[in-house]
């Protein structure tokens, strides 16, 4: 029987050679490269199904990839490719699978050689490349690219070290020393695979320069230093040595690319520590920045940078999307990049020159010590902002008259204790983009998560309309000056490095954000030994912390398990370290009153077209929807939401993305929607769109997770 599966498997690896596995000659039936095609407009041809028949929508299949968690904390963020018959994506665990795309057949799964070892981050999608044989697909998880055979599931031994690169070597750094992931696909022009990473965001994080490999060999080609070196370009927008000790500036979001210039568009993210920049004074090229670089050889072209100095989080969220203007009966081939503060900027792709008015407008300085606040920062002013920029107090929630303040630690601080949502928008700064990070504390909004998030935009070349789906979310942040007293021992410099690294997913207080879980009473589940291993090896979505000291692991455990028996010398944080900051951050978290919904009016969620010839908000409709608002009478709200559109020929949008675990299909000249389903979990990733044999699919991965929604595992695929 053994032989005869060995045969079929054969026969079936030969039908899917025959009809052209690798024929990418149609992108649109196929969906070969991430969010559709290099350009990444999240838009097909295919028209099959339409607004006359989207009622007629079913299920057509179901794959159940598996390893969800049962605490509900895993998520899936992968938007999957097709390559003529064969569906390629990841599950939780990253295991790479590829499935028939017309009936949701298992062929063969991959797993990466992680037995626990390192924390695995997340994926968005993975890349396709012809190797002139069965092609391979090309992903990561955790610190390594993996190559593996497209039709077999083997990983391809020829690249790198037997079949994976480490995404730690290479930085110019103790790679040992250095927490580097990719959760983003690469980009592919020709052989060379351009390659941006997810670092560690506070003080001490690996440095995120842009990498290119050679896609037979895994050898790297050229390394673009987002943290210039000296002698390089942007040298002296950095202290004289910041490149051999700060990090971040990483491109995390992914990259365009435009193959007949050879020209590849890379977002990038802020410079850590993400909210003080006392050692990193100066406006920090490239952070925050959208560069065109030559994919070839990895020499710039031309830059745009978003913020400088950036202390608010202000990363690029997602790649750029190609897109063409019509302007003053003129064609001008153009780059559109949308923002977390919800702003779309677009440039001539050639020269970078603004196709909209952009002003750099003058803004608040610091008042903590030692940060030096950049005086400007770039403002569009020709395509208006499509989300809210500044929360008032007329914008406080006023729809549930019993509610009350969610009361955050950092509160309690202030001189008179707060019990409603007004008084405690009054105890904080809420005057808009780019106030610099306060002991008072500050409101962000749009939140951390943007405005745009990582699911990013998608254009339409017919109409030359960009539509993205936006956060409304206030979220509420303090800074908080070091006082470390002579004595306390580990625990006080435990919280202090535990605000600085581990804050930003797990809350100051300890409780937990999002999928991140409560670390509170952590000492009746794990010990010293467990948590100094998380901690260096990181565990899940997790990243490790591979650039701290021993001493500094054992002081984060220590705090994490409330041990107070343990001392420390005070000269292991020196101010001579320029990773030692006077500031933290604390009680970072989403403001939401006490029944869990957002502090300010909504919308909370919405779905946005906007016309790029003429700089104009065609429509906005709330995203997202919770029912037992709507069953009092209150008008749709939207939710927050994860994972971006797709756009169709036919006249349709399809998204998943909200709280309300749904997935939705809007008409996209008016923003009606037309059809609607439930989800067996939240399709937090983005959805894609092919044709097999004929017939029209639509899938979506669903794996939940986010915003305390529960975890799946399945992709799920619609046809008529």
């Amino acid at each position: 029987m053994k032989k005869y599966r060995h045969l079929l498997l054969i026969v079936f690896l030969f039908a899917c050679q025959s009809k052209g596995s690798k024929d990418l000659s149609n992108p649109y039936k196929s969906w070969s490269s991430y969010l559709g095609d290099d350009a990444r407009t999240h838009y097909s041809e295919l028209s099959q199904i339409n607004k006359s028949n989207i009622g007629k929508l079913k299920i057509a299949w179901q794959y159940a990839s598996g390893d969800a968690s049962a605490d509900n904390r895993s998520q899936i963020q992968c938007s999957p490719l097709v390559i003529d018959t064969i569906l390629y994506g990841t599950n939780r665990a990253l295991k790479l699978f590829a499935v028939h795309a017309a009936t949701g057949k298992e062929i063969w799964k991959f797993s990466p050689e992680n037995n626990g070892t390192f924390g695995l981050g997340v994926n968005r999608g993975v890349v396709y490349w012809d190797d002139g044989a069965h092609g391979r697909i090309i992903y990561t998880a955790g610190p390594f690219i993996y190559a593996v055979d497209a039709l077999t599931g083997t990983i391809e031994a020829t690249f790198g070290e037997n079949g994976r690169v480490d995404l730690r070597k290479g930085l110019g750094r103790d790679f040992e020393k250095q927490s580097v992931m990719a959760n983003t696909p690469g980009t592919v022009y020709q052989n060379v695979l351009i390659q941006g990473t997810t670092v560690h965001e506070g003080p001490g994080a690996s440095p995120g320069h842009i990498r290119a490999y050679d896609l037979n060999t895994g050898e790297i080609l050229w390394v673009f230093h987002t943290i210039p070196h000296p002698g390089e370009f942007g040298y002296d927008t950095w202290p004289e040595h910041a490149w051999e000790y700060s990090g971040g500036a990483n491109s995390w979001a992914g990259m365009a690319i435009d193959k007949e210039t050879g020209i590849v568009f890379a977002p990038t993210g802020s410079a850590a520590f993400d909210f003080y920049g006392g050692n990193r004074e100066g406006q920090n090229l490239f952070a925050n920045s959208l560069i065109a670089l030559n994919a070839k050889t990895g020499e710039r072209i031309w830059h745009f940078q978003f913020v400088h100095h950036d202390l608010w989080d202000r990363d690029l969220p997602a790649p750029p999307n190609l897109v063409t203007i019509k302007k003053d009966g003129k064609e001008i081939k153009a780059v559109a990049q949308v923002t977390k503060s919800g702003h779309v900027f677009v440039f001539d792709r050639m020269s970078g020159e603004p196709i909209f008015p952009i002003e750099e407008k003058s803004f608040p300085q610091s008042e903590l010590t030692g940060e030096t606040t950049w005086p400007t920062q770039p403002i569009p002013i020709g395509i208006p902002p499509f989300s809210r920029q500044q929360f008032t107090e007329d914008m406080v929630n006023d729809l549930f008259p019993d509610a009350n303040a969610n009361i955050q630690d950092f509160i309690k601080d202030t001189k008179h204790p707060v019990k409603t949502l007004k008084e405690q928008w009054a105890a904080l700064k809420s005057d808009g983009q780019f106030i610099p990070p306060s002991e008072q504390g500050n409101i962000m909004f749009p939140g951390f998560d943007g405005g745009a998030e990582w699911g990013g935009a998608g254009y339409d070349p017919e109409s030359g309309w960009l539509y993205v789906n936006a956060n409304e979310m206030p979220w509420m942040f303090r800074a908080k000056k070091i006082e470390m007293v002579e004595g306390k021992g580990l625990g006080q410099m435990g919280q202090v490095l535990f605000e600085q690294q581990c804050a930003r997913c797990h809350g100051s207080d300890r409780k937990g954000l999002d999928t991140n879980p409560s670390l509170l009473n952590l000492k009746d589940k794990l010990n010293a030994v467990q948590v100094a291993n998380i901690l260096q090896n990181g565990k899940g979505t997790m990243a490790p912390l591979s650039q701290l000291s021993d001493a500094e692991i054992q002081a984060i455990s220590a705090y994490i398990l409330e041990d107070e028996s343990m001392e420390v010398p005070m000269e292991l944080l020196q101010d001579a370290d320029p990773n030692f900051l006077t500031y933290t951050l604390n009680s970072f978290g989403r403001f939401l009153d006490n029944k869990g919904y957002p502090a300010v009016k909504p919308p909370w969620g919405t779905l946005n077209a906007i016309d790029l010839n003429k700089g104009e908000i065609v429509w906005q409709v709330p995203l997202g929807e919770f029912d037992e608002l709507t069953a009092q009478g209150i008008p749709i709200t939207g939710t927050e939401n994860y994972g971006g559109p797709v756009i169709t020929k036919s006249g349709l949008l399809f998204i998943g993305a909200t709280k309300d675990q749904r997935f939705r299909a809007f008409d996209k000249m008016t923003g009606e929607e037309l059809w609607r389903t439930d989800l067996p979990a939240g399709g937090y990733a983005t959805p894609i769109t092919y044709e097999v044999d004929g017939k029209q699919y639509v899938v979506i991965a669903c794996g939940g997770g986010k915003m305390g929604t529960h975890s799946g595992d399945v992709y799920m695929a619609f046809s008529l």
